[in-house]
Formats: C-alpha cells, sequence, structure tokens
C-alpha cells in the first residue's frame, strides 16, 4: 500500500516547519500587542493554601521583579535631571505668557537657573546637575521620561497616584497588585517589602504599600535595616532545639488536623499562612543581617557614614539589594520623610531649596547609585526593573518672597532602568524652561502599563472584581511606553 501523501518525510518537515512558524509569529505578535487581542478580564487563579505562589506572566517578561525608588516631597527636575538651557539664559527674568501667575503656595517671581551646574555624562553626553554626582555617572545606565505628569498638586493626593494609580485613598498599592498577579519566586520572604525612609514614613504612610482592596495577604511588609521586623526573635528563655520541636510537634498537630477534614480549603489556607510566617521569622533575619557583607560593600553605600541619617538610608539600600538577590518580587523603598517638617525631611524645597537639597543631595546620592552599580555588579539589573520617581516636580521660577520653588504637576522626570527597557535614553521633553511637558506626554497611567507590561502583564486585563466594578490599576486609561523598551 503507497504511503499517505501527507506523511511522506518532506510534506511532514514542509508542515512541521511553516506550523513552527506560526507559532513564533503569533507569539511576537501577542508580545507587541498587535492581535485582535482578547480584552476579558484576566485574574490570576490563586489557590488559598498556597496565595503567594508563583503565577505565571500574561506573555514572556522582560523583568522577574522590581526596586521602586520614591523620593518623597518632589524632587526639582530643573535642578537634577532636566537641563534647559534657557533657564540659564533668561534667569531673572519672568516666565513668558504666564503674568501673576499662581499655582499651589501663591505667586511667582521670576525664573530662577538651576541652582546646581550641570555636566555631560558618560558616553552619551547626558546632561545631569552637579546635585547628584554619583548617579550622574550612571546616566548610560538610565532611562529618562521627562514629560512625566500628574493629576494632584498636592502632595498626599499625587503620593497616592504614584503609588495606587488613584488620587483617592482606598486603592492597591503598584506592589500589591504585582504580588497579586504573579506570587513570589521566594518562598520563606514577603513577596513585597516597603522600605521607608530612616527619618520616617511618606505623607500617605502605609497607602504607598497597602493593599485596599485586594486580599490582606498581597499588601507590602514594611521594615528597615535598622528596624526590622517587630517580634522575630525567639525569647531568650526558650532554646533554637526546643523552638525547633516545637515547631515539629505544631506541623504535625496541623497535618493531623487538616488530614481529618479534607476538601477544606479555608483550613488549609490558615495552616499555609502560619507555616509561611514561621519561614519568614527565621528567613527575615537573616537577610536583615548586614554584617554578612564585606567592609569594601559597606564603604560602597556609605553604611558607616558620620551622617547618621545617610548611613540609615545607606543600610536600607543594602537591604533592598539583598532582598532583590533572593527574590523578593517588589522592594519599594522611601527616601525623605514627612515626621520633621516640611522641608526638613523630605524634598519639598519650597522656601529655602538651596540649603535644604544641599542636606537631600548628599543622602540620595551615594546609596543609591551603590545600589545601581551593584546590582549590575551582581548580574541582577538584567532582570531586575528599577524605577525613580517623585510625585511632581517644581516650577522654573521662585515663589514671591522666598528661595525656592512651588509645586508643578504640569511636567516632571522620572528615570527607569535595567530589564527591558533602553539605555542612555530620552523620551518626551518639558517646555524650553521645564514648566509643562509638551513633546509625548506621559501619565502616571502610562507608567504603571509599562511596568505591568516589563513583568508580563496585561494593564487592561489584569483586573479585580469589586463593588460591581472589573478594577484595574490604571483604571479606564494608560499606553505601554513602548519607545522605551528594548
Amino acid at each position: 500500500m503507497p504511503p499517505h501523501p501527507l506523511l511522506d518525510r518532506r510534506s511532514f518537515l514542509g508542515h512541521a516547519a511553516t506550523g513552527l512558524s506560526g507559532i513564533a509569529l503569533t507569539a511576537l505578535l501577542a508580545e507587541q500587542r498587535l492581535l485582535a487581542a482578547d480584552k476579558k478580564p484576566l485574574r490570576p487563579v490563586i489557590q488559598p493554601e498556597a496565595p503567594l505562589a508563583p503565577r505565571p506572566p500574561h506573555f514572556p517578561a522582560k523583568a522577574k521583579r522590581v526596586l521602586t525608588i520614591f523620593c518623597s516631597g518632589a524632587v526639582s527636575h530643573v535642578d537634577t535631571f532636566d537641563y534647559k538651557a534657557e533657564l540659564i539664559k533668561r534667569h531673572g527674568q519672568p516666565l513668558p505668557g504666564a503674568d501673576k501667575l499662581i499655582t499651589f503656595q501663591g505667586e511667582q517671581g521670576n525664573l530662577v537657573r538651576p541652582i546646581w551646574p550641570f555636566k555631560r555624562r558618560g558616553q552619551s553626553g547626558k546632561m545631569v546637575s552637579e546635585l547628584l554626582p554619583r548617579l550622574a555617572e550612571l546616566a548610560d545606565e538610565m532611562c529618562f521620561i521627562h514629560s512625566m505628569t500628574a493629576k494632584s498638586n498636592t502632595h498626599g493626593p499625587a503620593e497616592n497616584q504614584m503609588s495606587t494609580g488613584f488620587t483617592l485613598d482606598g486603592f492597591p498599592s503598584v506592589g500589591a497588585w504585582v504580588t497579586y498577579a504573579l506570587g513570589s519566586e521566594c518562598r520563606d520572604l514577603p513577596a513585597f517589602v516597603a522600605i521607608p525612609d530612616p527619618r520616617g514614613v511618606p505623607q500617605i504612610g502605609p497607602n504607598n504599600w497597602g493593599n485596599a482592596f485586594l486580599p490582606a495577604v498581597f499588601q507590602g511588609t514594611p521594615f528597615t535595616a535598622d528596624k526590622p521586623i517587630p517580634h522575630l526573635n525567639r525569647p531568650a528563655r526558650l532554646s533554637a532545639a526546643a523552638d525547633s520541636k516545637t515547631r515539629e510537634f505544631l506541623q504535625r498537630l496541623n497535618a493531623e488536623h487538616a488530614a481529618a477534614r479534607p476538601g477544606d480549603s479555608e483550613l488549609a489556607a490558615r495552616i499555609a499562612s502560619y507555616e509561611l510566617a514561621a519561614k519568614m521569622q527565621l528567613r527575615a533575619a537573616e537577610v536583615g543581617d548586614l554584617s554578612r557583607e564585606s567592609k569594601a560593600t559597606h564603604e560602597l553605600y556609605g553604611t558607616g557614614d558620620a551622617n547618621k541619617i545617610k548611613a540609615g538610608f545607606a543600610r536600607n539600600c543594602l537591604l533592598a539589594r539583598r532582598l532583590l538577590e533572593r527574590d523578593v518580587r517588589f522592594v519599594q523603598l522611601f527616601n525623605g520623610s514627612y515626621a520633621m517638617g516640611e522641608g526638613v525631611g523630605n524634598w519639598d524645597g519650597h522656601k529655602t531649596i538651596e540649603a535644604q537639597y544641599n542636606v537631600h543631595g548628599p543622602i540620595l546620592d551615594q546609596p543609591c547609585a551603590a545600589l545601581l552599580t551593584d546590582l549590575k555588579r551582581t548580574g541582577l539589573l538584567k532582570d531586575t526593573l528599577v524605577v525613580w520617581v517623585t510625585e511632581f516636580g517644581r516650577m522654573p521660577t521662585f515663589q514671591k518672597g522666598a528661595s525656592g520653588r512651588d509645586h508643578n504637576p504640569k511636567g516632571f522626570t522620572v528615570w527607569l532602568a535595567g530589564a527591558g527597557v533602553r539605555r542612555a535614553f530620552s523620551y518626551g521633553a518639558t517646555d524650553e524652561f521645564g514648566y509643562q511637558a509638551v513633546e509625548k506626554v506621559a501619565t502616571i497611567y502610562d507608567l504603571h502599563a509599562t511596568i505591568l507590561h516589563l513583568l508580563g502583564l496585561d494593564h487592561e486585563r489584569l483586573t479585580f472584581y469589586h463593588n460591581g466594578i472589573e478594577r484595574r490599576l490604571t483604571d479606564v486609561h494608560g499606553h505601554v511606553l513602548d519607545a522605551i523598551l528594548t
């Protein structure tokens, strides 16, 4: 009997080749969002007994984990990363078209040039100011978005928007959405860690790392290098051996109890939660033990600096690296706090911006640059997305009667580095004075959509059903900033 024509060797190989190429093309088009996409909600399937178990992304991801560095108080873009020659040229003149302009704290005075000189950096020649000289040396690693905009000119609502996507309270943080979607690759540490500034928490405090209407297991766990998770250490009267035997006995009792009640998912979830807490109790103490790091590493970060606030922030940066290398999914690192009052503990430079920033700049600069350098040295930067943000920018003018710049949500700078983003690249622009975004205007919705995309998540489909609404991080807005992606 002659062979079937579709089963001869040549036909078989031909069909296989075209089939594989079709699959590859479909995957490529899906990743680039060029297919007629299904926009139905896509909620993760969460195991009650293991809510933080790793879950697959919607499509292949460039980043495995995220580090956000949030400078509270609104860093002035025109004094750091957004160079404006015209602002220098027209120093002391009125802002054109803005006669008697009233902003957040009142009437504006004349244009004021950058307080710190800008210089070309690296092979790219990117202009960055001398306020942050060590970060400036890493400009070739950064992808700048110079056309970011915010919806509020008030710190609290603007912080809310940067961390949750909404200016109002009551919405989950970015880190909570990410851990809800993806779970964690690390079984014995929190999936999401928030590291407040040594001086205290930012203005909206736990909103920055809260879960809101998402299950509580997805909220961030706050602790710092100098203030570890409380109640981790066993009582002094209890030996390590006795502690271990007690846990083993409890585990055996739990297993017998669960075996007598098969199919009780809530019981299984509670037992898993307690066991995870025990594992975290043991591991969290280890991850916070910075004495395991070399002397050279401590010197790189500046953990022994005479400035106690800088040394504390340096230890927090080192803690962040230790968490990331242990595959903690989302780490949120804060620089600046409202605990010490306006302008003292944060970047809110209304009245005396030069004096304030001369304090804040060195605290941020060396430790943050060391963290980025260390991530690159260890290879973590290849699959870690670093996102540096602040809640809005500052005016190119000084406030009347003051030596500082007022709030400005119309245009400011954020930058990204690491997995999936272009290096030594600038996207968008503010006008010639740095007052408002005019080229490729970007929103915080766009930033969040891009972060999710790099994690392999479709921001339009990642939802949680709450009060009759399919809620999502980007609400009904946002576009992935394709131009900044590799």
